[in-house]
């Protein structure tokens, strides 16, 4: 930004200033916020990660609003019931959603497949990002595959014999890992879960 710019926006503060001192003035009508508990969605089971980064959340925003957060676990078709839920919540401040990246996947596969999502992305707005959600791929230490490429060459062998699990349908992990089968030309049998 340039010093004159800048100038300019410090000499127009006092005016804006003024106009919004006009037009905020008190409604007296209106209680403070938040005046009762407040629901936080999480569209899994208890016990899953949206939930574990929803319960000490919840429990800090207890004692900062001075209000009871209460986590409803709504688990479902990959969190989409959830997600949904809180989409179609009125906007009036006391619903939350603490969810997974999925949330953003889920309309787009719902289109992609041919059905129609249980909510829009534009129906909800993110408003803090709670934890990082890495995808890591994972075996049992007992498994016989030490690297990426001999669970490859095992699952190219023996094609929709070797099974990975997910959240649920159409989830992060479920595209994730339908995304690394497509890449390395092998079938894997998916196994969703209730849970997230």
């Amino acid at each position: 930004m340039e010093r004159r710019d800048f100038l300019k926006g410090i000499a127009a503060l006092p005016l804006v200033s003024g106009a919004m001192g006009l037009s905020a003035a008190p409604a007296f009508a209106q209680t403070a916020w938040p005046s009762r508990s407040i629901t936080m969605i999480v569209p899994f089971p208890p016990g899953g990660q949206a939930d574990l980064a929803a319960r000490p959340v919840a429990n800090a925003l207890n004692q900062i609003l001075g209000q009871a957060v209460v986590v409803e676990n709504k688990g479902g078709a990959g969190g989409a019931i959830g997600n949904g839920q809180a989409a179609r919540a009125a906007p009036d401040g006391y619903t939350t959603l603490m969810t997974l990246s999925s949330v953003a996947v889920l309309p787009e596969a719902a289109r992609i497949s041919g059905r129609t999502s249980s909510y829009e992305m534009s129906q909800l707005q993110p408003v803090a990002r709670v934890l990082a959600d890495p995808t890591v791929l994972v075996v049992p230490a007992s498994a016989p595959w030490k690297s990426v490429a001999d669970l490859v060459a095992d699952a190219k062998a023996n094609p929709g014999k070797i099974t990975y699990g997910s959240s649920g349908l159409y989830g992060t992990l479920h595209v994730s890992m339908a995304m690394f089968t497509t890449a390395a030309s092998i079938d894997m049998l998916h196994v969703p879960y209730q849970g997230g």
